[in-house]
């Protein structure tokens, strides 16, 4: 039987995967194919593809999952938010991943559609929260579930509130989390001591963003609330403005803080590959070779 998402988490080699977004149109997903062909060689442990956080994308994410299952044997996980969607939506969203064999969701609630900043409400005979999400996933079939965890907390509440609804999410029914992306790897550490402390005994695996353009990188982490550090920052910023130059600095960078994230006790890492493959694939190649010579 194939182990669950968390089994491959307490194994003693650390499990590592690829997040996609959806595709914009037929190119896109040609790219995207093209992007998880050249990664295969890396053997990730799954993959994923993320939903838009209204939901808006999710015609998008189903095709790319389905071309995904079809042509590939990797092991994905389906992404699914609870934005500005109803139950039946929801349930036909998990309807369409259980048809096209993905057995494991990762539930968040997702922002609202002016932003993180902006106030959330539930949609009329939506959910809540995504610790709801959880329940209502685990209430329609044989799924795993998994769900977000956020480093540099949550914008919605504090660090203790952030913690303490990881452990609803545990006691709802997720048995992993993955977490935002972030860049400082003392956040992650604080995060599972919180955690931690909380009751949450589920494995949470480190966000890992390779950078390959300092503005775009920069945006993103405004975006999530995960500051750059100065220390990266002036690492980038000393590239000049050589775009070669300033992806082999993020390369280097992301092989370090990878690096001192297994050293820390990450069960795994998950790289949010924008859909390109080769900083993601020089970071985990590095890693890998690593491993081998130890």
């Amino acid at each position: 039987m194939e182990l669950t998402i968390s089994e491959l988490l307490a194994r003693a080699r650390p499990a590592y995967s690829f997040e996609f977004f959806p595709p914009k149109d037929a190119a896109g997903l040609d790219q995207l194919m093209a992007t998880a062909e050249r990664l295969r060689p890396l053997a990730p442990d799954f993959i994923s593809v993320t939903y838009g956080a209204s939901g808006s994308s999710r015609e998008r994410t189903i095709e790319a999952v389905r071309r995904l299952a079809g042509q590939s044997d990797f092991r994905i996980v389906g992404h699914l938010t609870c934005t500005g969607q109803t139950k039946d939506q929801l349930k036909a969203a998990l309807e369409d991943y259980a048809a096209a064999g993905v057995r494991t969701i990762l539930a968040i609630r997702g922002d609202a559609p002016g932003g993180p900043s902006e106030p959330w409400q539930p949609v009329p005979g939506g959910l809540a929260n995504a610790t709801e999400l959880v329940a209502f996933v685990r209430s329609l079939g044989d799924f795993e579930v998994g769900v977000g965890a956020f480093p540099d907390g949550h914008p919605a509440g504090g660090f203790d509130l952030d913690a303490q609804i990881l452990a609803d999410k545990q006691a709802a029914g997720a048995s992993f989390a993955i977490t935002q992306l972030f860049f400082d790897p003392q956040r992650y550490s604080e995060l599972v001591a919180r955690s931690r402390a909380h009751g949450v005994t589920m494995p949470i695996v480190a966000g890992l963003m390779p950078i390959t353009n300092l503005a775009q990188v920069a945006r993103f982490a405004q975006l999530s609330g995960a500051p750059l550090p100065p220390a990266i920052t002036s690492r980038l910023e000393a590239a000049g403005a050589d775009p070669l130059a300033v992806r082999d600095e993020g390369a280097q960078i992301g092989v370090s803080l990878a690096g001192q994230l297994l050293d820390r006790g990450a069960p795994g890492l998950q790289f949010f590959t924008q859909n390109r493959s080769g900083v993601t694939r020089e970071i985990l190649a590095t890693l890998l070779a690593g491993q081998d010579r130890a």
